[in-house]
């Protein structure tokens, strides 16, 4: 039930972070925010596909 999924950087457009994510619970694609080095600050990433 678990997939895996990417984070993609919401500024620069750069995969950074891979993580897991259970479809059940969560249908909506996520967003969080997270450290960029690409930006050099903490920016909104979202789910994309493996």
């Amino acid at each position: 039930m678990r997939t895996i999924l990417l984070l993609q950087c919401g500024v620069c457009r750069n995969r950074n972070y891979s993580t897991m994510k259970n479809k059940k619970n969560t249908p909506d694609k996520l967003e969080i925010k997270k450290y960029c080095r690409h930006c050099r600050k903490h920016t909104a990433h979202k789910e994309t596909k493996a």
